[in-house]
């Protein structure tokens, strides 16, 4: 039975994962997860009864239920890098024994779903809209980091990536992963759109903002928004969902990602006032979960 050293698996003194500071018995089935640690508030505040409430870092957790669904809300911060954490420390509580450091004998399968904001990358995308990553694009690499990544990614659609977008070597290989298709129909109704979603290792150069510093691939963008595959065009930037789909297949969770559209680059609009739409999503994901 393969044993976890601290090095690898590191414990708090209370018995908490590391970073999370979470316990095995203050996490659901069904998670949530948001970007911003202020938004496990807005989550939590349509939770009928709370059990538990964890702050540690930017990781902020609640636990609670909603319609006699008991449901976990999760804050990741930016980016996939903080994903890797998050999604290898809940799938730990889940499916290691922190006292014994070893697995436990059964596997407890994760329903992952994060709620984000997004910028849209194709005219036709209105803002406010809601659109589910059916394929997530990973520019930021994590993946390839694991063993098996080829495994449970769309290696044709890679290929198709890497020729249409003339892919940079100097950047990370990407990786494109599927949704759980089950999570995407249960909560991706006739009110959301479908696309490919990009995540992104940064919000300026790696998203194609200038400021005062020159892209190295300053068409890079034109190429995104002028992609084609089959039925599929790149609909949307955002910066955490490849990671879920990519760690949640290889450790056998459910994981899919929903944005609200904020921003769209195609036309050059934007809406900072998306409060009210975020708060429909929520609670359209909670009702649906």
């Amino acid at each position: 039975m393969k044993h976890f050293p601290p090095s690898e698996l590191i414990i708090n003194d209370d018995g908490s994962i590391f970073h999370l500071h979470l316990k095995p018995e203050q996490i659901s089935d069904k998670i949530i997860l948001v970007g911003d640690p202020g938004r496990v508030a807005l989550v939590a505040s349509y939770f009928d009864e709370q059990e538990c409430s964890v702050s540690s870092r930017e990781f902020n957790t609640i636990t609670g239920t909603y319609k006699g669904k008991r449901l976990t809300v999760v804050s990741t911060g930016i980016g996939t890098d903080n994903i890797d954490i998050v999604v290898n420390e809940l799938d730990a509580l889940a499916n290691i024994d922190l006292e014994t450091r070893t697995e436990k004998p059964f596997f407890r399968q994760l329903n992952l779903v994060r709620i984000g904001t997004s910028g849209g990358m194709q005219p036709e995308i209105p803002l406010g809209s809601f659109l589910i990553s059916e394929k997530s694009i990973g520019f930021d690499g994590v993946l390839n980091f694991y063993a098996g990544r080829d495994g449970v990614c769309d290696l044709e659609f890679e290929e198709e990536v890497k020729k249409q977008l003339k892919w940079n070597p100097h950047f990370c290989a990407p990786y494109v992963v599927d949704a759980d298709a089950e999570l995407v129909n249960k909560i991706g109704q006739e009110d959301m759109l479908r696309g490919v979603t990009i995540s992104a290792n940064g919000f300026y150069g790696p998203q194609g903002r200038v400021l005062r510093i020159d892209l190295a691939e300053p068409e890079l963008n034109e190429r995104i928004e002028n992609f084609s595959f089959g039925k599929y065009k790149i609909t949307n930037y955002e910066m955490e969902g490849s990671a879920i789909a990519g760690l949640a297949r290889l450790m056998g969770h459910k994981a899919m990602t929903v944005c609200c559209i904020i921003a769209n680059r195609r036309v050059e609009a934007a809406n900072t006032d998306y409060k009210p739409y975020i708060e429909k999503l929520v609670l359209t994901v909670l009702d649906r979960i």
